[in-house]
């Protein structure tokens, strides 16, 4: 069977669907049906979800979790986290509850600057090209006012542009470099729009400048984009108390607890192999709420990774250390996030969630993604370097083993109560249901 198609595009969805079930799926019908089972009967609200991208054919859910009791800069706050993971929001509602009693999670933003660039080609002497840049530099500004009349009036805008000599690296290669504040916005169409009225102004007044030769006058744009590297957008978050307090396992104590978490991180800040798993749990808490919020964990991930490896080789993105008998846990990490613009008015799920949180600015979603990263790297060491990572998620996961196994209500009650006293593995679920089935 011919398995393309001209046009798909400007298919309905209905026939989108019929297309691809008779063509890839033994079962159309049943196909069909599952498709259709997750519209939304609301038909206005389907069609708000059909128009977020293209050629949607059904809606693929997400289960919207709260972790609840989490006390930030002395204000609580119920974090609401989309994620399929099991033991993800469970475990950082136990973070935000053991440290709820310990003063809680303090936090900074340290900045907020974005960056984006126009990469350009240029044949000619790099010191005529800084020439002309000292003399465009205010026209390029001016040239984008009409894009940054409305984000000056709120206090942001363009922070700077600089000329970067990139020619040691690819021959003729230039960029100008530039930095904004977006406030409250992520920023990026804002960003984008700028560049490219900068690539414009670029080769216009390059055909202008008097001390440029013709082949010099002719600048080659690449491509102007924002970088999702943002390592001057930059949050602080973390958690202290004395040693002694920390210890809620009468199996071991406060003084060897954090002694083996400090190790532990220690660990991840000079093995990758470490580090990368160590930064995923971080994410896990990270991205649920970024998500749920209506914002880019693509974009979140890529800058993050890049920061951790910003000395050279990929590291833990969290520290900790045991001073004068105190116990710190911290974290520095780049969040370009928004609460204006994209989804955040668009998503109904994602308005309710930043109700949720108390419609917080730009700056403060900042404060709140960083904890639920905090706290889940807490939660994750702390099963670690105790009673080791998998009692908690296996028992966690027990619902979904269950689940593949169609087990009823009456079958769940009886199986997770039995798990209560004994070690949940895949093998030893199997066995304890074909044994109730028996």
């Amino acid at each position: 069977m011919n398995k393309t198609i001209t046009g798909f595009s400007k298919l309905s969805k209905s026939e989108k669907i019929e297309w691809i079930t008779d063509t890839y799926f033994k079962d159309a019908l049943s196909a069909k049906s599952l498709l259709k089972q997750y519209w939304n009967d609301d038909k206005k609200l389907q069609q708000l979800h059909d128009e977020f991208i293209e050629n949607t054919i059904t809606n693929y859910y997400l289960p919207l979790g709260v972790a609840p009791n989490f006390l930030i800069n002395k204000k609580v706050y119920a974090i609401p986290m989309a994620i399929e993971e099991s033991s993800v929001v469970a475990a950082a509602s136990k973070a935000a509850k053991f440290w709820f009693d310990r003063g809680g999670f303090k936090t900074k933003v340290i900045s907020t600057e974005k960056i984006g660039q126009v990469h350009f080609m240029f044949q000619g002497e790099s010191t005529k090209l800084e020439q002309f840049f000292k003399v465009i530099k205010p026209k390029l500004i001016e040239n984008a006012k009409p894009l940054t009349k409305n984000m000056e009036k709120r206090g942001g805008g363009i922070l700077d542009i600089q000329l970067n000599n990139k020619t040691q690296d690819i021959d003729n290669y230039y960029q100008l470099h530039a930095t904004f504040e977006t406030l409250d916005a992520m920023g990026a169409n804002f960003i984008n729009s700028c560049l490219e009225q900068f690539a414009e102004t670029l080769k216009e007044e390059a055909q202008n400048f008097e001390l440029f030769s013709s082949e010099e006058k002719n600048i080659q744009i690449i491509m102007s984009i924002l970088s999702n590297y943002v390592p001057n957008c930059l949050v602080r978050a973390e958690v202290s108390c004395k040693v002694e307090e920390l210890t809620e396992n009468p199996n071991v104590s406060a003084q060897e607890f954090a002694r083996k978490f400090v190790q532990a991180v220690n660990i991840a800040e000079i093995e990758p192999y470490r580090a990368v798993t160590h930064n995923k749990g971080i994410m896990n808490g990270i991205d649920a709420v970024v998500l749920a919020t209506g914002n880019d964990f693509r974009a979140v991930e890529a800058g993050v990774h890049a920061y951790a490896s910003r000395n050279g080789q990929y590291s833990s993105l969290t520290h900790a250390k045991i001073e004068d008998d105190i116990f710190t846990f911290w974290m520095e990490i780049p969040l370009a996030l928004g609460t204006v613009g994209g989804l955040t008015k668009l998503h109904p799920l994602v308005k309710l969630a930043l109700e949720l949180l108390g419609e917080p600015s730009a700056k403060e979603l900042m404060q709140i993604v960083a904890v639920a990263g905090l706290a889940q790297n807490f939660a994750a060491l702390r099963s670690l370097t105790t009673t080791g990572i998998q009692e908690g998620h296996m028992k966690m996961h027990l619902m979904n083993i269950l689940n593949q196994f169609e087990a009823t209500s009456e079958e769940k009650t009886t199986l997770v109560n039995y798990f209560k006293t004994h070690t949940v593995t895949h093998s030893t679920v199997v066995e304890a249901i074909e044994k109730l089935r028996q």
